[in-house]
């Protein structure tokens, strides 16, 4: 089992760097809350499936609420946020370097809310990782055109923030349930959300075709199922501040991607970026021992009361 899980966080960011591949084809044919609102739906009603299947142990009220509560933040706020400033105009580039602050955030929150000791070296690296992350996105800063506004580039930080939180708020609270019962009342709370936010402020259109076909089996598939368990694995076993540190390597991977499937440009400027982004995240994640309440008490203690 130790030897499966040494491959997670490598897997994790693969799959989801591979998230603009359905973003892509995906927003051409309907309007960002309506299509989330449709994509959380089915892999709430896949994993509650899954949960029958597997015999998987049933949420009490708690637990259910507090992960309702991590999937309105992880899912319902941060993808919204992102897929609207998108749609909106928001330079994916762009849009990636603000999401990039992420990690810094996480690492914040977790000294606050977790007891998460961060010495020197790891902000450090954390620093570093934004640094590769700069560079990696650099080349496509320079079209940011008329799409960054100030609506757009408030969504984008709420994003942030939500994501922030609501991994917090799933290590915090909702880390001792069944992962697979704790998933599927995540995609209630971000459906309820991205329902919500489609019936107030979109026309609910689709045009059902190919593309989007492929874009929400993809979603659904490899992001929502996929790299979302892998992500819940991560929250559960480890420190909140080494997790969000493996968010810089996403852009490097989703330029080698890009390059590989769409020939978008990959210069050497970029490939040092995701030297020194892969850099920033072996610092962040250098072990190091908690103080005050570390983790292990965390886990062993308050998470599971």
């Amino acid at each position: 089992m130790q030897s499966i899980k040494r491959f997670i966080p490598a897997s994790f960011v693969v799959l989801w760097a591979t998230g603009f591949i359905g973003a892509r084809y995906a927003m051409p044919w309907a309007e960002p809350f309506t299509f989330l609102a449709i994509r959380f739906v089915i892999a709430a009603i896949l994993f509650a499936g899954l949960a029958v299947l597997l015999g998987s142990r049933k949420a009490t009220r708690d637990e259910a609420l507090h992960a309702t509560m991590a999937g309105v933040l992880m899912h319902g706020v941060y993808l919204g946020a992102v897929f609207w400033a998108i749609h909106r105009g928001m330079p994916a580039g762009f849009s990636a370097l603000i999401v990039g602050l992420q990690p810094l955030i996480t690492a914040v929150l977790a000294g606050r809310f977790l007891g998460e000791a961060i010495l020197p070296r790891h902000w450090a690296g954390l620093a570093v990782g934004l640094v590769g992350v700069v560079i990696v996105l650099w080349p496509k800063l320079g079209a940011v055109g008329g799409g960054v506004t100030e609506a757009t580039l408030t969504a984008s930080l709420v994003s942030v923030l939500g994501m922030s939180a609501g991994t917090i708020w799933q290590k915090r609270y909702a880390s001792g349930g069944d992962l697979v019962s704790a998933t599927m009342w995540q995609y209630v709370g971000g459906s309820a959300v991205m329902i919500l936010g489609s019936l107030a402020f979109e026309t609910r259109a689709v045009t059902v075709n190919g593309e989007l076909i492929f874009a929400m089996g993809w979603l659904v598939l490899v992001l929502s199922v996929g790299a979302i368990f892998l992500l819940m694995v991560m929250i559960r076993d480890g420190e909140m501040s080494k997790v969000a540190s493996l968010f810089y390597l996403v852009p490097a991977v989703t330029a080698v991607i890009a390059w590989m499937l769409f020939d978008e440009q990959l210069n050497l400027l970029q490939i040092a970026g995701m030297a020194i982004a892969t850099l920033g995240v072996g610092l962040a994640t250098a072990g190091r021992q908690g103080k005050g309440r570390g983790i292990e008490e965390l886990k062993n203690g308050e998470l599971r009361n």
